[in-house]
């Protein structure tokens, strides 16, 4: 049997009965709101009733330019951050950069960081560099030298805020002079790359 509701001031709803056997239930919140159904238009389901593991939001920074530093401390690499805001502090954030780096001296090595905080970086050992990842380490300096390399690092990071999050790359060289998105030595020939680098978060329900 179809149920039918009457507009208040001009139409109507039917609620048609399936054709099915038996008996089915179709239960409703016991609270206020809109129901969101395949037709609906304009409408979204609520992030906060998404499963554990749903992408939330995604949002990613594309560097196409150059960057050189001579720095033997960590500095950042211009242009490659990105800002996010979690819609929930229980969120994780997947943190995901894709940088192209090439150096004189041995090797050019990247850091992922969270607003000042270094994350996803190795232990501490000696003098050995802590690190998110690392270009170079070819026995001939002059072929490091030669063209860019791809660093990456892939992390699930739980900042637990609901405040702008900004997570960027920071680089540094033991000597010499480092570079991202360009060959060393730089020269204009079809067989020397300019290429370009990404960091991109996603938040994740949890």
């Amino acid at each position: 049997m179809s149920i039918v509701l009457v507009g208040s001031t001009s139409g109507s709803i039917t609620l048609q009965e399936p054709a099915v056997s038996g008996s089915t239930v179709l239960s409703l919140p016991a609270v206020s709101g809109t129901l969101i159904t395949t037709g609906s238009s304009g409408q979204s389901i609520p992030k906060a009733a998404l499963p554990t593991g749903s992408v939330l939001q995604v949002v990613q920074t594309v560097k196409t330019d150059t960057f050189s530093t001579t720095s033997t401390s960590y500095t950042d690499v211009t242009g490659l951050s990105v800002s996010i805001t979690p819609t929930s502090s229980t969120s994780k954030i997947l943190v995901m950069y894709d940088v192209k780096g090439s150096c004189e001296n041995i090797q050019i090595a990247f850091a992922l960081v969270r607003n000042s905080t270094q994350i996803y970086i190795g232990d501490a050992s000696g003098n050995r560099r802590r690190a998110s990842s690392v270009v170079g380490g070819i026995p001939d300096p002059s072929e490091s030298n030669r063209f860019p390399q791809q660093g990456c690092a892939i992390f699930l990071d739980s900042p637990a805020t609901t405040s702008a999050t900004t997570y960027k790359v920071q680089a540094v060289v033991n000597a010499g002079t480092g570079y991202v998105n360009r060959a060393g030595d730089d020269q204009d020939e079809n067989y020397r790359a300019r290429v370009a680098s990404s960091i991109t978060v996603m938040e994740i329900a949890a």
